[in-house]
């Protein structure tokens, strides 16, 4: 099979000249199929980010967590300083605390709600009821993500997501509690209204609920505001060149563009370098390289100007800090048409 190039491309805005386009970039976010490289990626980023001065957090609110073993150290549970690259933290959420912190915390309200109801039932079912939700896990994720936000305690955030359709419904999370949250504000007035009407007295009394329903819509407006900012989030799209990965990205920056979640760009892993591959190379690297070159056709016809980086193949698998400041110099730096 022949190795000659097709018709050459170039991208026209690189990651570096995103990010200088964009200097108060604050939250930037990793995601796409699973298996494509998000988490290198995410780890590329962070590190040339701290490199650049910044104070920044690598954090991973995938259930999988990979960050650990790609950086060679123990990252899990705790903000934890990286060896070998000043101001650089990893932290792999404790996803198993984090939903038992969730659960507590909501038995805590749904028995501090009985109590002001007057309503003599054991919230245990209550609470049971409400975690055994499929997306119980994603919601505790959530809140931990915008803890993390809201605390402030870094110059830049790097998020590795889970594989898209989570991070879809992850990053979804603020504008499904508001909907939520403004509903139960109307059921709480109402019933609040009637309760008023039916007592024998004039006064009114404090609610409890209503005032965390209304701390909470506040709460969820801050995080939509932050994750709706272009100039301090971005969401980037990982793919191979290859048909699987590049449809599903197509399919979910359509939705994350609707959104209103600021699309920062995509990139383009494993690229098998041409100048490698000759007639002598083995017949399934010419394959692939030809198989690559249709679908590099298909990126560039549906994201163009929204590639930001094609990065090559490696020798070698990406993990450990220098593995990572090699591949952030092939994301980060310009390259030639290929």
């Amino acid at each position: 099979m022949s190795v000659q190039a097709p018709a050459t491309r170039a991208v026209t805005d690189s990651m570096a000249g995103y990010l200088d386009a964009h200097p108060e970039l604050k939250y930037v976010f990793f995601g796409g199929k699973g298996g494509v490289g998000k988490t290198v990626m995410a780890g590329a980023s962070a590190v040339w980010t701290a490199e650049k001065g910044k104070r920044t957090l690598l954090a991973s609110t995938n259930p999988v967590h990979s960050l650990s073993g790609l950086l060679d150290q123990n990252v899990f549970g705790k903000h934890t300083p990286v060896t070998g690259v000043p101001n650089l933290f990893a932290y792999e959420i404790d996803t198993k605390e984090t939903i038992e912190r969730s659960k507590r915390e909501i038995r805590e309200k749904i028995q501090w709600f009985l109590k002001f109801a007057e309503i003599s039932t054991r919230a245990d079912e209550f609470v049971e009821s409400a975690t055994m939700n499929p997306a119980f896990e994603e919601s505790a994720m959530f809140e931990n993500m915008i803890d993390l936000m809201f605390r402030n305690e870094y110059d830049a955030y790097v998020f590795d997501t889970a594989p898209t359709a989570n991070a879809r419904r992850l990053l979804g999370m603020s504008k499904v509690y508001s909907l939520w949250v403004n509903k139960m504000m109307k059921s709480r007035e109402e019933a609040q209204s009637l309760r008023e009407m039916l007592s024998f007295t004039k006064k009114k009394e404090q609610d409890p609920l209503m005032q965390y329903l209304i701390e909470f819509r506040g709460r969820m407006e801050h995080a939509r505001e932050l994750l709706t900012d272009p100039n301090k989030t971005a969401f980037f799209f990982v793919t191979l060149p290859e048909a699987l990965p590049i449809a599903v990205i197509t399919r979910f920056i359509n939705w994350f563009s609707e959104f209103g979640i600021p699309v920062g760009g995509v990139l383009v892993n494993m690229r098998i370098d041409r100048s490698v591959v000759n007639p002598d190379t083995a017949e399934f690297v010419r394959n692939r390289l030809a198989m690559q070159d249709e679908h590099m056709q298909t990126i560039w016809e549906k994201f163009d100007s929204q590639v930001r980086s094609i990065v090559p193949l490696f020798e070698d698998e990406v993990r450990g800090v220098q593995m990572l400041k090699r591949l952030a110099n092939e994301v980060f730096t310009s390259k030639p048409a290929e």
